[in-house]
């Protein structure tokens, strides 16, 4: 059965409020922490306040491509549970994993099947394998049948474009599964109705 449910691309308070006091919350919420091509990108003077908050154990997971030491240094005493990491090599990934004591999502971005089983060069670092698109912000979607040549008990999650009615395909899947573009409105906003139709219906599955 699916293992939880991730939102992703959160940058307004209100958003933010719902999600935490819905009684069907997700197990993570991702907060775009560097990325500032992406629409959902959220500044740090910002960010520090959205996410200064009783997170009611929910996993609030710091979003970051090919982070600079920089940027690392200045979120380290925030408020998240893990670093999704996107474009870093197993060696800086350990690294960061050991300098800041977080917990890692290794983000690996897939087109085909030699990109799946880049995951082995991370088994022994990461907490999580996360299975994206190659279109970062784009909210693209790949072929997830891909994936199946990854093994069962890999704690792994799922993005690509994935749609709110897509989620009952999944009932029968042993992973996380990771929705941005798909709650938002046409100006690219986090709609409230789509999150309580896409938190319901996780809760029946």
């Amino acid at each position: 059965m699916i293992k939880g449910l991730k939102i992703c691309g959160i940058s307004e308070p209100k958003t933010l409020n719902y999600i935490l006091n819905h009684p069907y919350p997700p197990k993570f919420i991702g907060f775009i922490t560097n990325y500032e091509k992406s629409k959902r990108f959220v500044e740090y003077s910002k960010l520090k306040d959205l996410i200064n908050v009783d997170k009611k154990q929910i996993n609030f997971v710091s979003v970051l491509v090919n982070p600079s030491d920089q940027v690392l240094e200045k979120i380290k005493n925030l408020n998240f549970d893990y670093y999704q990491l996107y474009d870093v090599d197993p060696e800086r990934t350990k690294e960061i994993k050991i300098k800041y004591g977080i917990k890692i999502i290794t983000a690996i971005t897939v087109s085909g099947k030699d990109d799946v089983i880049k995951y082995k060069n991370y088994l022994e670092i990461s907490d999580i394998i996360l299975f994206d698109s190659k279109g970062y912000h784009k909210s693209e979607g790949f072929d997830h049948k891909l994936i199946d040549i990854v093994p069962n008990e890999l704690n792994k999650m799922i993005a690509g474009n994935i749609q709110i009615e897509d989620i009952s395909n999944f009932k029968n899947k042993n992973f996380i599964i990771d929705l941005s573009g798909s709650i938002e409105d046409s100006n690219g906003k986090k709609d409230i109705n789509k999150i309580e139709k896409l938190l319901n219906l996780f809760k029946k599955i």
